[in-house]
């Protein structure tokens, strides 16, 4: 006969099998990400587009990006996450199925358009989905280790991806992406499971029992902050996914063999900082550490670093510099997607929450439709393309550090806490 304990056991051991499932999920969408930038010098040359068209494919992933993560946000308040990201999956695959054939710039932008559509609320929504199984007080790790997917995504698949193009053609890598997220939804099926918590969870703040109007929410000092720091690290993403490879290619003198094995290295380093750092803070959190600094800190402070080392980038001239400095700039950024959603969760009433997190991804992932568009127009200006992808990393550098420094002032969720049980009584007065 079972204990009395058995379920909450099996209950346990569940969220790590679906906190697995979100860190696979994570990597097939960001391998999507991934291959146009590696594919870059062949889709150009194939195709016959300039450095500013292919800026202009870039952004267009992140056209819809932004619109379809707030908008999947409000529908994962009320639809299990289960089938969400089932549908989303599901969506990633078939859109690289047009890539396996003769692709035309118009194909090529438009499976790039409903692809980021269907990727836009993919973190979001995932976190969703692992915060019904990890109480507040247990979920930086569980974040942090949800944030590694990413890296794993762009680590572990951009050597193996490059070997695919070079070796077979850039569209077998489209075909090859495809055929992975069609495994995924089918394992997705057997084993996803909606978590326990939102059914059985106990409100503790009075203030939030009821919900907090989303005007207050949007305008709190940690929403804002967040935020900001999430649109600085996506500038960074943004253009290491598009515009990296060739920078180290065209720029840097790496052969395409090389630049698959250096675009390891950032992910490398921050599948050890995510986890890491996110345990970190949720000790400190456990011996009464404010939120402000055992979060905020953390998550403005590494984008505000990664700023600086892009601008230490833009005027580095050796291979060993070069690739330390991208190591540092396109990986501690990612911090702020480990510790960031744990800030929104907490000011956020549950059954708002997915909202929230869809608001926050929607709008910071806007530096995806801008940073690939500006980085080709300012190449194609440069007096040289190497100097252009200098230039371009030099502004984008400084916006990144600039936003990480107002982040780490703005981030309070005590202070915004305060604020809505405040609101809170005097509404019902």
């Amino acid at each position: 006969m079972e204990t009395s304990d058995a379920e909450p056991q099996r209950d346990r051991k569940r969220a790590w099998i679906v906190l697995a499932m979100v860190v696979l999920f994570m990597m097939i969408n960001f391998g999507d990400k991934a291959v146009i930038g590696l594919a870059a010098v062949p889709i150009m040359t194939v195709l016959h587009l300039t450095h500013a068209q292919f800026g202009e494919v870039g952004s267009a992933f992140f056209l819809l990006f932004s619109v379809s993560a707030i908008a999947v946000g409000f529908v994962a308040n009320r639809v299990p996450t289960k089938a969400v990201l089932t549908v989303m999956a599901l969506i990633w695959a078939l859109t690289q199925m047009p890539m396996l054939g003769m692709v035309s710039l118009s194909t090529l932008m438009a499976s790039r358009i409903i692809l980021g559509a269907a990727e836009g609320p993919a973190y979001p929504v995932a976190l969703h989905a692992i915060y019904k199984w990890f109480p507040d007080n247990q979920r930086a790790f569980p974040t942090g280790f949800a944030s590694i997917g990413g890296p794993l995504g762009i680590g572990l698949l951009s050597p193996l991806l490059m070997w695919i193009i070079v070796t077979y053609s850039w569209h077998a890598a489209f075909g090859f992406l495809g055929v992975v997220g069609f495994v995924w939804v089918a394992a997705w099926l057997t084993i996803g499971k909606e978590g326990p918590l939102d059914s059985h969870h106990i409100v503790t703040d009075a203030a939030r029992a009821d919900g907090v109007p989303y005007a207050a929410l949007l305008t709190s000092r940690t929403f804002i902050g967040v935020t900001l720091a999430g649109f600085a690290a996506y500038w960074a993403v943004a253009l290491a996914v598009v515009w990296v490879p060739s920078f180290l290619i065209k720029a840097g003198g790496f052969s395409p063999m090389a630049v698959g094995w250096i675009l390891m290295l950032p992910p490398m380093l921050q599948l050890v900082l995510g986890p890491s750092l996110g345990l970190i803070s949720q000790r400190l959190r456990a011996r009464g550490v404010s939120s402000r600094v055992a979060r905020g800190i953390f998550t403005g402070g590494s984008v505000a670093l990664a700023g600086v080392a892009m601008v230490l980038l833009a005027q580095s001239a050796g291979a060993v510099e070069q690739i330390l400095l991208v190591t540092v700039a396109f990986s501690v950024c990612g911090v702020t997607y480990a510790l960031g959603p744990t800030l929104i969760g907490e000011i956020s009433p549950v059954r708002q929450r997915g909202a929230m997190l869809g608001l926050s991804n929607g709008l910071f992932s806007t530096a995806g439709l801008m940073a690939p568009w500006l980085m080709g127009h300012i190449i194609d200006v440069g007096v040289t393309p190497a100097q252009g992808f200098r230039d371009g990393f030099l502004y984008a550098g400084w916006l990144i550090a600039i936003g990480g420094a107002i982040a780490v002032f703005l981030i309070d969720p005590a202070r915004d806490l305060a604020r809505f049980s405040r609101r809170a009584e005097l509404g019902g007065r």
